[in-house]
């Protein structure tokens, strides 16, 4: 699979799309979005990156719980419109430690939220509620309850709202053009699809270390669970990897949800599954193993966590009556090859239109319409990657409910679909 460092070189090439790239100067004050972004590590920086060089929003704020990261997240802001700043017609971009100010900030349009998974679900809530549109990173949330309660906050304030799965929009269209060849029965009935991403978390057992000078602890901790500090989690000022608080069950899904948000998400898409799951998840053959969990759908489709052939390298793998569509960010194939032969059909089904996800999100915003990832797309996404971690967790077979969003007579698998905030989080 591609390495996170490529992504990033990858997914900021595709951010300037032509129409973008061309534009010069600056749209009218009235006419830019003006957006804020709630965490700038990494990921955070890679979008703040990318949303500056566009000529129709204006970042106005930005937060971290790291005082490097803000500073640094600011001088970006400034060195970027200084050309407006010193003509008098930018006033500075303001600098929080707590989203909540940012929030309150009069006169924001959007936010960005780019935390890690256990920091979503409280910024998404709050910011529908304070009227805000919102773009937030994958996975959507850190449970499965987090996501009902995102998509009914976002549907009750009618803002818009795009989840960070960009693989519907970019990666030179090798995923869409899979979804469409398999609804269009390019390999006949579907039955089988293969995800490739990593493993469950694990419990975090790091050694306490003392807390940097200029960082919030207890604000990145926020509603998880009280313990010292550790760099592995949130690292020291300004970094260009990714944090490995991804692999400890506390603030991640492990790989498994990490790069899982991504291709489940292809595969619940290229099924139709996007308001729906599957109904049930059966352990590994071998019940020591990481891989070979399996969900069934009501429509008879299986998919299988991390299980291939030997000569099979993709990241998603449809199999059908008629072959195989063989997927990943560096390209598509199938077996045979004639699958994939021929352009489809002008009355044949299609994705919706997007090339750039940052371009779907602002378009959207300005349209009214839906975008190519909604706050129900992302948490039905999610989902199915918290499934997976509760079905290695419980090593045994497990009965879901896509509607009611249970499991079926199963008290222990049900106690696991939430995580209760700890301290002041719990009133959110």
């Amino acid at each position: 699979m591609i390495s996170r460092r490529s992504f990033l070189k990858a997914a900021a090439a595709a951010t300037l799309s032509p129409a973008v790239a061309t534009r010069t100067g600056f749209a009218a004050a009235n006419e830019r979005l003006t957006l804020g972004f709630i965490g700038v590590g990494t990921m955070g920086n890679y979008h703040l990156s990318a949303l500056l060089g566009r000529a129709d929003v204006e970042v106005v704020a930005v937060c971290d719980v790291v005082r490097e990261r803000i500073d640094h997240a600011v001088q970006q802001v400034e060195k970027r419109y200084a050309d407006r700043k010193a003509s008098g017609k930018f006033n500075g971009v303001k600098a929080y430690s707590d989203f909540r100010g940012l929030l309150a900030q009069p006169g924001l349009d959007a936010v960005v939220i780019a935390t890690p998974d256990h920091w979503h679900a409280i910024p998404c809530i709050l910011a529908a509620r304070a009227g805000k549109h919102i773009y937030c990173e994958k996975p959507l949330t850190h449970d499965i309850a987090e996501g009902r309660r995102i998509v009914d906050e976002v549907r009750n304030a009618k803002v818009v709202f795009q989840t960070g799965s960009q693989q519907r929009s970019e990666f030179n269209g090798y995923f869409r053009k899979a979804v469409e060849y398999v609804w269009n029965g390019r390999i006949g009935r579907l039955s089988t699809i293969r995800i490739g991403v990593g493993a469950p978390p694990k419990p975090c057992d790091l050694p306490a270390q003392e807390v940097p000078e200029g960082t919030d602890w207890e604000m990145w901790l926020g509603p998880a669970s009280l313990r010292d500090y550790n760099e592995v989690l949130c690292p020291k000022g300004v970094h260009s990897h990714f944090p490995a608080w991804r692999d400890y069950e506390e603030y991640g899904g492990g790989g498994l949800a990490d790069m899982g948000a991504h291709h489940f998400d292809i595969a619940q898409w290229a099924m139709g599954m996007d308001s729906s799951g599957p109904v049930e998840i059966s352990p590994p053959e071998n019940p020591e193993q990481d891989h070979g969990l399996r969900f069934r759908y009501a429509n008879g489709v299986v998919m299988i966590h991390n299980e291939f052939e030997d000569d099979i390298k993709a990241d998603c793998v449809f199999e059908g009556t008629e072959g195989m569509i063989l997927v990943s960010r560096d390209g598509i194939s199938s077996r045979p090859e004639s699958i994939l032969n021929g352009p489809l059909a002008e009355s044949a089904r299609r994705v919706i239109p997007s090339s750039n996800h940052h371009e779907n999100w602002l378009d959207a915003i300005r349209s009214g319409k839906g975008t190519i990832c909604t706050a129900e797309t992302g948490h039905r996404s999610a989902t199915v990657c918290h499934l997976a971690n509760i079905g290695y967790g419980l090593r045994r077979p497990l009965k879901w409910e896509p509607a009611k969003e249970r499991f079926i007579d199963d008290a222990a698998a049900n106690a696991r679909l939430s995580r209760p905030p700890r301290g002041q989080w719990k009133d959110v």
